[in-house]
């Protein structure tokens, strides 16, 4: 396949306590794209942080980008107008992407058969209640084909 830019943004509202953690995975997980030979860019869209979150992401590479209304739309949006890459991926500034999740965003591409995805939901600490709101989550997302998969196809 031709060289491929990916651009990955991560939308982001007083993250300061988890980004680096996400920033990390994210630079490591990447490393599947470049094996790949494709180029990567790292987008924090800070929105309207009061506390370290852009200082903290400008640090570890990323460029930062500032949306001045605390909406996550608009925050996705303003880190999308700043991307360059065929395709862009949006990471949640409070997860962690391995490098298996992105191997399985490759072959996908390379596939040609996804042209919009997401991935299940799993949360770090167990409760009761919360595993079971997340289960049903991703069992309905699965079933119903709502975008959680990376594994099916959606043309």
């Amino acid at each position: 396949m031709q060289c491929m830019k990916i651009s990955i943004i991560i939308p982001a509202f007083n993250e300061e306590r988890l980004i680096a953690h996400t920033l990390a995975s994210v630079q490591h997980g990447t490393a599947e794209f470049v094996r790949r030979g494709w180029e990567t860019e790292l987008i924090v869209c800070d929105n309207n942080s009061t506390d370290g979150t852009a200082e903290i992401a400008r640090a570890a590479g990323a460029k930062v980008v500032f949306e001045p209304v605390n909406q996550i739309a608009r925050a996705r949006n303003c880190g999308a107008a700043a991307a360059g890459g065929d395709w862009l991926i949006f990471v949640d500034a409070d997860s962690n992407p391995d490098t298996a999740l992105f191997r399985e965003v490759a072959d996908q591409i390379v596939a040609g058969r996804c042209i919009a995805g997401g991935a299940t939901v799993k949360l770090d600490a167990q409760h009761p209640v919360t595993s079971r709101a997340v289960a049903i989550w991703n069992w309905t997302s699965r079933v119903w084909n709502a975008g959680t998969s990376l594994a099916q196809s959606f043309i």
